[in-house]
């Protein structure tokens, strides 16, 4: 299909029945991508609340009891709303929708405690407002469901919203980089550029960067990012163009792997800066150290379930010691021991360069898909990373942490430059972004990038969001082998 957008006809993708864009993966219709998943969520919020809330009031003054049920339906998700909580452009990522949660929440938690007082039902006694707690934590449990679902739709292709990206030839790869990740939800259909079909990585060139509007508007984009090279001008341009379109202007400045948290914007005159965190708070420091060592004993103590019979099953199943320890390289480079449950013939090392050039590696990491030196019960056990469960020890001894870079070998820090040297300014950890993106399917680059990605940007609620896709990578056991 054709448009003219200035007098010059462009080429637009077509699409099939199914609203998939010609040769690229199938999709569903526009109409029906992006942020389904917010009215769920919202019934969600609704249901949980009013059962909540009555629940918690039963026994109350009886003319109280209507306004309390209609406070506890409506009332959370109006103030979650009112909080951008219910955004489609912003589901799935970022700490908006959580902090919508934290802030409307609570108002409601206040108005609800008021009701009661001004209403003269008495004062509240503590299962009210650990009702409303509850209920609280209730609605972040619903974020974290629903980011997992929506991650693993828009690895299917589904629930995206259709982008363009507009920029000088040379910034494309690192736009189409930035959007690399189905699970962010921008779905790159076509390119504005000044070069020709090759600069767009596989994507169709749909006119130059000055038509964008006409041609987001054409294709049914529901997002354009544009490169900061094109100019504050032109990028002004393309703001007024796109205004009244409902299409969102994303800009992706000249940063590489700088995550949101590190960045705000600070007005200085006429003009928004971008001021970027270089250092992580010392607080933050310290809270991260709290943590690893209180949940990672926890962790340890509840894990002797699995623990216990994992290593009779080591013990009974092959010769040789139960646990295996390895010299590992740790924060600023010290070694230490790391722990683990055998999970391979006792003579492992010493077969390892005899298998060196079937490694199904990434070039640096010794890895194999069917490692003849895998027990069979360490088969199991490395699906599902049981045998990494002792590695909790080194965590409470403050070794390790519980999110980190993947512990490196002596080997390879011997051979890291100056850029993945920075790998050790953090503690490495037990799990990571290594493990939730993928573990020994990553190659070389990805793995560094991941682990750089970290260290630059980890901050306590990153953690907590690694730990959560945690269980899904565990379970779901990819690239373990």
């Amino acid at each position: 299909m054709a448009v003219t957008v200035a007098g010059t006809p462009i080429g637009l993708p077509t699409r099939s029945a199914d609203g998939a864009t010609a040769g690229r993966r199938a999709a569903p219709p526009p109409a029906r991508r992006a942020g389904t998943s917010r009215g769920v969520v919202a019934g969600a919020d609704l249901i949980l609340a009013a059962v909540a809330v009555v629940l918690a009031t039963r026994g109350v003054a009886p003319a109280v009891e209507p306004a309390l049920a209609a406070a506890a339906g409506g009332a959370p998700v109006a103030l979650v709303a009112a909080h951008h909580g219910y955004a489609r452009r912003a589901a799935g990522h970022g700490a908006g929708d959580y902090r919508a949660v934290v802030r409307g929440g609570t108002a409601w938690a206040a108005a609800v405690l008021a009701l009661v007082v001004a209403t003269g039902a008495g004062t509240p006694g503590p299962t009210l407002p650990a009702a409303l707690a509850a209920t609280v934590g209730g609605l972040l449990a619903v974020r974290v469901v629903d980011r997992a679902v929506l991650r693993r739709r828009r690895r299917q292709g589904r629930l995206t919203r259709p982008a363009l990206v507009v920029g000088p030839p040379e910034h494309l790869p690192d736009l189409l980089a930035a959007l690399g990740s189905a699970e962010d939800g921008l779905d790159a259909i076509g390119a504005c550029t000044t070069a020709g079909p090759g600069a767009a990585g596989g994507l169709p060139v749909l006119g130059p960067p000055d038509a964008a509007a006409a041609v987001a508007g054409a294709v049914g984009a529901e997002a354009v990012v544009a490169s900061a090279a094109l100019g504050a001008d032109q990028l002004r341009r393309l703001s007024w163009a796109l205004a009244g379109r409902g299409v969102e202007l994303l800009v992706a400045p000249h940063l590489l792997e700088v995550g949101a948290a590190r960045v705000e914007v600070r007005p200085v005159g006429a003009t928004a800066l971008l001021a970027v965190r270089v250092d992580v708070p010392r607080a933050h420091h310290l809270v991260k150290a709290a943590a690893d060592r209180v949940v990672g004993a926890l962790l340890l103590a509840a894990s002797a379930v699995v623990l216990v019979p994992a290593a009779l099953a080591v013990r009974l199943t092959s010769p040789g010691p139960v646990f295996y320890r390895q010299t590992r390289i740790g924060l600023g480079g010290r070694p230490f021991t790391m722990y683990k449950l055998r999970s391979m013939t006792t003579d492992a090392d010493r077969r390892r360069a005899e298998l060196a050039e079937r490694s199904d590696g990434n070039g640096t990491l010794f890895k194999m898909r069917q490692d003849p030196r895998v027990t069979p019960v360490g088969r199991v056990l490395r699906r599902y990373s049981i045998d990494e469960l002792p590695q909790l020890l080194n965590v409470v001894r403050g070794e390790m942490s519980l999110v980190g870079p993947r512990p490196p070998l002596p080997a390879e820090t011997a051979t890291y430059d100056d850029v993945v040297r920075r790998r050790l300014l953090v503690k490495p950890g037990l799990t990571g972004l290594w493990q939730v993106s993928g573990r020994s399917d990553l190659d070389w680059e990805q793995s560094v990038r991941l682990d750089l990605r970290y260290v630059d940007n980890w901050s306590v609620p990153m953690d907590l969001a690694i730990l959560g896709r945690t269980a899904g990578a565990v379970l779901g056991a990819r690239g373990a082998y």
